[in-house]
């Protein structure tokens, strides 16, 4: 699956940090701008008791974790539109990225230099916005010229629907506002796509506070939250350098502990990549048996073929039928033999919706 989350914001928010708290591949991190220069890429397993519930029942010889991808950008300055700083290539980088983990400094430590000088993460959060909605003003203004003479020149109804979800995407970045911001109809959202639009991309807002505020947050925190309520954008507050500490501790025990005294019930980074996985619209199904117990990511909404194609192209050419177990009836009977008995599987389609959590097994022919 490669859909991949970018991580941005300004230099020395807690980028890195964060990454390398969630990811085996360990960034550069220090205190000085552009620390990062290349993005960064992590492959991160998503952590889900399902999983570990399946393979307690079954007793595997392999457990495979569905994972999601998250790329670590380099931090982004004023005039990154015009090319200023790491701009152009900050811009491409997210433009390659399906949704966006933007971190901002909720935090006060004089030791740790801000670009700008002072801690206020509405003010960072609008530099990037406003980097960002230059870009998409810049490509939309492009876009709309072209159409312009299409529709003039007479055109089939698709393109004068892009010409008019164009002129309203216009209208909102002319006023400083995220392209996501705009309502569109399911239609319409499907033919915005052909805009690439970087502030149309899902958006998960990290508040990245002190060990103190991780729990109840702070009055930076709360400015956030105000600033972005107007948005289609997730929110979310964790402490970068404690979950750091937490991921240097050797034992699940000495983790639970450490999160006993926080006050927290899991760490701040299973949260992060859980809704990052959700971010990018993604869903589980599982497969299970004595040699092993896996994972499969797919998209929100696809049909029983199209999964049975993640595990082999073969099995999306041939495919006769599903044969569906839901969670709850699997851990409850404990075993695919007793949910046979009990008339707990399910024969199903082509035309089968996949569903998050689902047990499956594929038939097919080739």
């Amino acid at each position: 699956m490669a859909l991949k989350c970018g991580i941005v914001g300004l230099p020395n928010v807690g980028k890195s940090t964060l990454f390398n708290c969630v990811s085996s591949s360990k960034a550069q991190s220090a205190n000085f701008p552009f620390c990062t220069i290349d993005p960064n890429i992590g492959v991160i397993s998503v952590p889900d008791k399902r999983l570990v519930r399946l393979a307690e029942i079954d007793h595997p010889k392999r457990i495979v974790p569905t994972t999601v991808e998250i790329s670590d950008i380099a931090g982004l300055v004023k005039g990154a539109s015009k090319g200023e700083g790491l701009g152009n290539q900050f811009l491409g980088n997210i433009r390659e990225t399906d949704a966006i983990i933007h971190v901002l400094r909720c935090f006060d430590n004089d030791n740790i230099t801000h670009v700008d000088g002072t801690v206020d993460p509405v003010r960072d959060k609008e530099v990037v916005d406003t980097e960002l909605q230059l870009k998409d003003l810049e490509t939309i203004d492009n876009r709309i010229e072209k159409l312009e003479k299409q529709v003039k020149h007479g055109s089939d109804s698709r393109t004068k629907k892009l010409y008019e979800i164009a002129l309203r995407y216009k209208s909102v970045l002319e006023k400083g506002q995220s392209a996501r911001t705009v309502d569109l109809q399911e239609e319409e959202e499907k033919l915005s796509k052909d805009f690439f639009l970087l502030t149309n991309k899902p958006v998960l807002y990290v508040c990245n506070v002190d060990e103190n505020s991780a729990r109840s947050g702070n009055l930076y925190v709360e400015a956030v939250r105000e600033a972005i309520k107007s948005e289609n954008a997730e929110f979310m507050v964790i402490a970068a350098a404690t979950e750091a500490d937490i991921a240097e501790l050797e034992t699940y025990e000495e983790k639970l502990l450490f999160l006993e005294e926080l006050g927290l019930d899991e760490p701040g980074v299973n949260k992060l990549i859980h809704t990052a996985y959700r971010l990018l619209n993604l869903e589980t199904f599982f497969t299970t048996g004595p040699d092993e117990t896996r994972a499969w990511t797919y998209i929100k909404g696809i049909k029983a073929p199209k999964a049975a194609g993640i595990i082999h192209s073969d099995f999306e050419k041939g495919f006769i039928r599903a044969e569906v177990i839901k969670y709850d009836d699997y851990v409850r009977l404990g075993s695919e033999h007793a949910c046979r008995e009990a008339g707990r599987i399910a024969v199903e389609g082509k035309e089968y919706v996949v569903q998050d959590g689902d047990i499956m097994h594929f038939r097919f022919n080739v």
